[in-house]
């Protein structure tokens, strides 16, 4: 990598921190407490985990960067991400190597064929409305399905110059994943528009069904051409989906999406009644869920009344449980054959002035969650309000309810 040696010494020693996390003995019970819950073996406790999402430009703050190569930039903030990660103290996975994505191009270059656009404020980091190519019936035959071509010379030589900065530290490994996601619903409002889909829906409901239909079969191309490169790699370690190996290898020792979790959504449905969301979400991301080995649906909307809709997913083995989702109505309906991803309110847990309301609720739902398999999750944060420590206090509280009520 053509970087100074002060760049090369930063990264260095920021990746040497990270290989000393991967290798503590804490981290094989870390990895093995989420592969028993995903497995819906009893684990020691439930698996505690925090993203902070966009609060990472409070904790990580512009002069703690020290790279002036803007190539390295991206893997200093990762490595510092990962080092404050074990500060705070959480069920974070740490691998003992670097893995990178592989290198694809698409075409068409803006994937669907018309370009998504967006009516943005002039604050950086403000608001944005949506700004929708698909404004008539006739733009719709202006979509195409996206082609996939792997870069096999560009992924090598980005896999070279790693190698080369950091390979004796961390070794580097090429991950290949699903290209399209099952989430449906978040392209069609890019391409729709959130306000005009809702209005499709009842309006024009055949139009919302070419849209559904044909980001479903563009999600199913890619999974077919990325299965017939012999590309995919495991994609069973990280927090949420960390787990034994997924399914069994086909001919030659490939991998195929049977082999992969798959993690979906329906956010852009949340206020669709269960009927109209089964006929214009889900129906359509069934075939998809199908063909992989795992899946885990939800994140922030309200499953409480299309839990059984959500039951009836293939292959389905972690409910996401939302803030926003009643908890009791899952472990009525769910039972003890899945995995409940019990997620937490991101403004319940930062803005309060104490913590004592964070440790009770955290008490009183895993109270509820004992004998049932479950993670804790806290995602979505975009603020820490003023309390540079509360992430490190919702996971003590987190592990303490967690390890009582295990």
């Amino acid at each position: 990598m053509t970087c100074s040696q002060k760049d090369k010494d930063r990264i260095r020693a920021l990746a040497e921190k990270v290989a000393a996390m991967a290798r503590e003995p804490r981290m094989a019970a870390i990895k093995k407490r989420w592969a028993d819950v995903n497995a819906l073996r009893k684990p020691d406790r439930a698996p505690v985990w925090c993203r902070p999402v966009g609060c990472w430009k409070e904790i990580i703050t512009d002069d703690r960067l020290e790279c002036t190569d803007p190539s390295l930039r991206p893997l200093e903030y990762r490595f510092l991400q990962t080092i404050h990660k074990r500060d705070i103290d959480d069920d974070e996975p740490v691998e003992d190597y670097l893995d990178i994505g592989a290198v694809f191009k698409v075409d068409p270059e803006n994937v669907w064929g018309v370009t998504v656009g967006r009516h943005t404020t002039s604050e950086k980091g403000g608001a944005w409305g949506y700004d929708p190519p698909l404004k008539t019936v006739d733009d719709l035959s202006k979509l195409r399905i996206p082609a996939f071509v792997y870069c096999k010379d560009e992924t090598q030589a980005l896999k070279t110059r790693l190698e080369d900065l950091l390979g004796d530290i961390l070794p580097v490994k090429v991950t290949v994943g699903p290209l399209l996601g099952a989430t449906l619903g978040m392209a069609a409002a890019d391409l729709r528009g959130l306000e005009q889909m809702m209005m499709d829906m009842i309006a024009e409901p055949e139009r919302m069904h070419r849209l559904m239909a044909y980001l479903r079969d563009s999600t199913l191309a890619s999974m077919d051409y990325i299965e017939s490169t012999g590309l995919i790699t495991p994609g069973n370690s990280g927090p949420m989906t960390c787990s034994d190996p997924i399914g069994e290898t086909g001919v030659n020792a490939r991998l195929t999406c049977r082999n992969l979790w798959c993690m979906a959504n329906s956010q852009e449905f949340d206020q669709v009644s269960p009927a109209m969301w089964e006929e214009f979400c889900l129906n359509y991301q069934r075939p998809i869920f199908a063909r992989f080995g795992l899946v885990g649906y939800g994140c922030c909307e309200n499953l409480t009344h299309k839990i059984d809709g959500v039951l009836s997913i293939p292959n389905l083995r972690i409910f996401v449980c939302s803030a926003w989702t009643d908890l009791d109505t899952v472990l009525e309906k769910a039972g003890r054959g899945y995995c409940i991803m019990w997620r937490q309110k991101a403004s319940d847990v930062v803005f309060p002035d104490s913590a004592t309301q964070i440790k009770e609720d955290l008490m009183k739902g895993a109270r509820k969650l004992q004998g049932y398999r479950y993670q804790i999750v806290l995602r979505e944060l975009e603020t820490l309000a003023g309390h540079p420590n509360r992430l490190h206090e919702w996971t003590r509280y987190a592990k303490e309810a967690a390890a009582q009520y295990s």
